[in-house]
């Protein structure tokens, strides 16, 4: 039984606007895509019409951080270049969210060398690690429907930084 056949017969639906904005919230989640080494490509081939992130309303990756709320690393992260991502994060609206995709951006991977982050959750709060050397996509799509689960079951005042809700009559 579907969304029109209780409107059909009921002819109303009672929610909260809590419950309304976090069902929004996870079913429009828009990728910050920061493809910085080899795991780009399995992120880039997450869109084509085999694996179709469209399906799970992820489809809009910007290229602006002012836009999104989900921040993809994908790929070997340098101490250089992590001073550029956190800038990029904290550039981003709250809520938002972090996947670490691939084993160089969880770990470090193979480089253990002085110019590379051994673990991009040094410096950035990771929500979701998507593990693989590189990651398959459709193990990143795992990880966003892992994200769209936090998200459902976040609400509006777990989020500090959010302008919350007044009550009328206050």
């Amino acid at each position: 039984m579907g969304l029109e056949a209780a409107l059909t017969r009921d002819g109303f639906i009672t929610t909260t606007v809590d419950f309304l904005a976090s069902w929004a919230r996870k079913n429009s989640v828009w990728p910050m895509p920061m493809g910085i080494s080899c795991c780009a490509i399995e992120m880039m081939a997450a869109g084509d019409p085999k694996y179709d992130i469209a399906r799970f309303g992820s489809e809009v990756m910007r290229f602006t951080p002012r836009q999104c709320d989900l921040m993809i690393v994908a790929g070997t992260v340098t101490f250089k270049m992590a001073k550029v991502v956190r800038k990029i994060y904290d550039q981003m609206p709250e809520p938002k969210w972090v996947i670490a995709m691939g084993a160089c951006t969880s770990t470090g991977g193979m480089y253990r060398s002085y110019s590379v982050v051994q673990g991009i959750d040094q410096f950035l709060p990771v929500d979701v690690y998507c593990a693989g050397c590189p990651p398959r996509p459709d193990n990143l799509l795992n990880a966003l429907i892992m994200i769209q689960d936090k998200i459902g079951k976040s609400r509006v005042q777990d989020f500090p930084n959010v302008p919350q809700f007044e009550e009328v009559g206050k």
